[in-house]
């Protein structure tokens, strides 16, 4: 099964800079975007003829042109639900769960810390509240969980991990949740495989032209509970595909 998941900043200007040809090209199981930074009653023909064959289910922010999920699978859910159930961190689109036969798959576009970190006090709520969600889903099937979980956990995860040590996505904080997921029972699969790789990123700032010179963060994802973490075939970072900000990732498992 191949998964892809994709912050694409914004899915109606992404559409215009080689999403269609990627997606085909792809040909994925499950296809996932974070910050689709659209309604639903945006969503018109064009949009819909690229997901042609595919179940589609969409979770918008209440605020508009702000943050939003979408999930494509060619594979009809189970069921599908929208939110973790608690209602303070329901307003933003930011999770979809779908549940299979075998597996829930959870997309998730995790709450930024902001600048100054004046939102890191509600991102540590977040983190736990989401965590048991994620926990809860597991006691049933594993879970696979993508997105932009707008962390570098590791040094080696970003280019400059000194001189970013107290920005967002990089305080010991932010970190220290993600260490806490990943040792309740779950894997990150890119490690898993590449434990001590480098250069690897998934986003770049648009200043100083950090991508041109690979100056990045891996802040983009496929975890995995630990007990399927065996079936991980394939975990891929597609740095060449342009178009956002943030670069797709994906998974083969």
């Amino acid at each position: 099964m191949k998964l892809i998941s994709w912050n694409v900043n914004g899915l109606r200007a992404v559409i215009n800079k080689g999403f269609k040809n990627f997606f085909e090209q792809q040909n994925a199981d499950i296809f996932c975007i974070q910050e689709t930074k659209m309604q639903e009653d945006q969503i018109d023909e064009q949009i819909m003829d690229i997901f042609k064959g595919y179940h589609t289910y969409w979770n918008s922010a209440e605020k508009k042109g702000y943050s939003g999920t979408a999930v494509f699978t060619k594979q009809e859910p189970i069921s599908v639900h929208y939110g973790i159930g608690i209602e303070e961190h329901d307003k933003e689109g930011r999770v979809i769960t779908l549940e299979f036969d075998d597996f829930y798959l959870v997309n998730c576009y995790t709450p930024n810390s902001k600048r100054e970190l004046e939102r890191l006090d509600y991102r540590m709520i977040w983190e736990d509240a989401f965590r048991e969600y994620l926990l809860k889903l597991n006691q049933k099937k594993p879970v696979v969980l993508c997105g932009d979980l707008n962390v570098a956990h590791q040094e080696i995860d970003l280019k400059n991990p000194k001189t970013n040590h107290r920005n967002a996505g990089f305080t010991d904080e932010e970190r220290g949740k993600m260490t806490e997921l990943l040792t309740s029972g779950f894997t990150d699969s890119f490690r898993y495989l590449y434990p001590n790789k480098e250069n690897c990123y998934s986003w770049w700032s648009y200043m100083f032209h950090a991508r041109e010179k690979n100056v990045g963060w891996r802040i983009d994802y496929f975890i995995v509970s630990k007990s399927i973490e065996e079936k991980i075939k394939e975990s891929y970072i597609f740095s060449e595909i342009m178009g956002s900000d943030h670069c797709p990732v994906g998974l083969e498992i």
